[in-house]
């Protein structure tokens, strides 16, 4: 029976984790999401590859004996994909984004990348909120537009802009007359989530670090901020959104306003702190001379 990559990814960082908790923040996604992805492909192999103890969690001998070939495949495959990827187009910098990126970011540090590297080609992928690395995790892109949280092992980050968290709510509802909305306010509002995959990022945008131990009531999810925005002028729900992107994103049927009570978002640029190439990291340093140059600010008015 075969087995996916991904599912030899889930299953080895379990292996040398042993605590489905830690190897699921590792990965960024939920722990249910993959204890569930584990058993179905041991249900598919056709034999367990975890011994589930009250307080451990330990290898099978059929586990011990799959994770050196697990590792061979999965460090063969992004060899040979990393190399394949560079064939035909070798100085392509490939630049994930899970939103638009607007704030005159992008446009300044492009302009600045092709000055000082005129060989190059950038390609601009637009990836789904179930991979909050967007790209970069299993390598389709070099550098990234991403919210924080995201997975810490193995991607290096720079915050660009802290921005306040407003709502998006359906026009007409009752809180949209109000020039600032308290969270307290929300707490029983049906919300629009991001997908499972997204893990902590998931969490954040439903702000349930402040729900004072109170499940947040999910009324619909979204893959992408455009998704986000429809499901709310559709009346699903509302939605936080980073104080840009409110405008970014701004259409008829949503009504926007400033959230109290809560910590700022965080937009950052990302990269894989392995990558030996400069071109990446050339594109870092010109996002963040354009970030320094537009004078970023929080919310509060304090220079990111």
């Amino acid at each position: 029976m075969d087995a996916h990559l991904r599912e030899l990814r889930y299953f080895a960082a379990v292996a040398e984790e042993l605590n489905f908790t830690r190897a699921a923040a590792r990965l960024f996604v939920s722990q249910p999401a993959l204890s569930k992805q584990i058993r179905a492909l041991e249900r598919r192999l056709g034999f367990e590859l975890f011994e589930r103890r009250p307080r451990a969690l330990a290898l099978t001998e059929q586990g011990a004996a799959l994770l050196p070939a697990a590792r061979r495949i999965l460090a063969d495959w992004d060899r040979a994909y990393a190399e394949c990827r560079a064939i035909g187009r070798p100085r392509t910098l490939v630049v994930g984004m899970q939103t638009a990126v607007g704030r005159d970011l992008q446009r300044r540090a492009m302009a600045r990348f092709r000055e000082r590297a005129p060989g190059w080609r950038i390609s601009l992928r637009l990836v789904g909120w179930d991979d909050p690395s967007a790209g970069l995790a299993d390598a389709t892109s070099d550098v990234a537009f991403v919210w924080l949280p995201v997975p810490a092992e193995g991607i290096a980050v720079h915050v660009l802009a802290r921005e306040r968290r407003w709502v998006a709510l359906p026009e007409g509802h009752p809180l949209a007359d109000h020039a600032e909305v308290p969270f307290a306010d929300l707490l029983a509002e049906p919300f629009v989530a991001l997908p499972e995959q997204a893990g902590p990022l998931r969490d954040f945008w439903l702000a349930a670090g402040h729900r004072d131990g109170r499940p947040p009531v999910i009324g619909a999810e979204a893959t992408a901020a455009d998704e986000v925005f429809e499901a709310v002028a559709s009346g699903l729900g509302v939605a936080l959104v980073a104080e840009g992107n409110a405008a970014l994103y701004r259409r008829p049927g949503v009504v926007c306003r400033p959230v109290t009570g809560l910590p700022p978002a965080e937009l950052a640029v990302a990269w894989r702190a392995d990558d030996p190439r400069q071109a990446p990291r050339a594109f870092v340093a010109c996002l963040r001379e354009a970030a320094e140059g537009r004078g970023v600010t929080d919310a509060r008015g304090a220079r990111a």
